[in-house]
């Protein structure tokens, strides 16, 4: 069985390839990862969210209209939540103000922490 020579175009662009992918790579290495942003942990996180969830249920429970609204949609498609949403923050706006001063924290966390 006889061996095909490799023509020698197809041998150099084989071998500037494998070049510029493991010489990137070593240049990558080489360069020390930047730090993590301050307060990104997943303990910061968790913390975030805790307060943020502990916000939403204190505004739930002491505005009932509100949390009746949230209760009624359950069991709905995600399409029919969307829109209903859409419709009761448009009808609502000092309660889609407050629930978004309330979420500010974790949008806030995912600017911060790229998330």
């Amino acid at each position: 069985m006889l061996i095909k020579p490799i023509p020698a175009r197809r041998l150099l662009v084989a071998a500037l390839g494998a070049l510029a992918v493991f010489g990137s790579v070593a240049t990558a290495s080489a360069e020390p990862p930047p730090p993590p942003p301050p307060n990104c942990t997943a303990a910061d996180l968790a913390g975030v969210i805790a307060g943020v969830t502990a916000a939403t249920s204190a505004y739930l429970f002491t505005h009932p209209p509100v949390n009746d609204f949230f209760t009624g949609l359950k069991g709905k498609t995600q399409e029919e939540r969307r829109a209903e949403l859409g419709a009761y923050m448009d009808a609502n706006p000092q309660v889609r103000d407050e629930l978004r001063g309330i979420r500010q924290p974790s949008r806030d966390f995912r600017a911060r922490c790229g998330g």
